[in-house]
């Protein structure tokens, strides 16, 4: 196998797996660790992988994007402690909106039962959690359904949207980064969750620390226009300064 096919194929076992070590990619491609490290180089310098100290990890694309299945099975206490923070920060929100993907999911899981609260949303998966609470209003925004996700999304959606006014937005993304903002792989994605920003009045990220540094294909937020970041204590202290030097406050858990 030469070096570009050698690339292609570590590139496919990171994206099948979610994540992967340099050691395991020495040894199911025959090769030593220094030429991994080579390797996974080139593919960061792409925009195809991030790596950090626990493994590598795929960047999502407009060529590649996971399913919600299979986020659910993936750094699930990073994002069950996530959740549980944003959920804290509703303040006196009594409409909100939840953003497609599973730590949105979670999100929507942990907020408070006893609330009197109006959600507003595109993914079914937030709907099927919060239906029958008795002090939940669950408004679902029209549109085709995108069968990895399972959200809405086309005009339909955003049109719905845009005729609200919404306390405070749970917003999730693909990627996040100083130089980028907020990116996600698909534009229809994209216009849905650039119209809950501007229909909204309080934004929170939240994201496990992978996501950092990365880049998507469509940019559809500023870092800046966020109230607050939370990630998981993956993310640097000092990176996460630089984020919160940009506006929002960074909470790490």
């Amino acid at each position: 196998m030469d070096a570009a096919g050698r690339r292609r194929g570590m590139l496919e076992l990171v994206r099948r797996t979610g994540s992967v070590d340099v050691v395991r990619l020495a040894g199911e491609f025959g090769v030593s660790k220094e030429t991994v490290r080579r390797d996974l180089n080139m593919l960061e310098d792409q925009g195809l992988v991030r790596r950090t100290h626990g493994g590598v990890y795929p960047v999502e694309s407009a060529g590649f994007e996971t399913t919600l299945a299979f986020r659910a099975t993936q750094q699930v206490p990073e994002k069950s402690r996530i959740a549980a923070a944003a959920a804290e920060l509703l303040g006196d929100a009594e409409t909100v909106f939840v953003d497609e993907g599973f730590t949105p999911q979670l999100i929507a899981e942990a907020l408070p039962y006893e609330r009197q609260l109006t959600v507003v949303t595109a993914s079914l998966a937030v709907v099927s959690a919060l239906a029958n609470r008795p002090k939940t209003a669950v408004l679902l925004l029209g549109g085709r359904v995108r069968n990895g996700t399972m959200a809405t999304v086309d005009h339909w959606a955003v049109r719905m949207l845009s005729d609200f006014v919404i306390d405070l937005a749970y917003i999730g993304a693909n990627g996040i980064s100083r130089a980028h903002g907020l990116t996600t792989p698909d534009p229809v994605v994209g216009a849905v969750k650039e119209q809950a920003m501007r229909s909204s009045r309080r934004h929170v990220f939240a994201g496990v620390h992978t996501k950092f540094g990365t880049a998507s294909f469509c940019r559809f937020a500023d870092v800046a226009a966020l109230e607050a970041i939370v990630t998981g204590s993956g993310l640097p202290a000092a990176e996460a300064h630089r984020y919160q030097l940009l506006g929002p406050k960074v909470i790490r858990v």
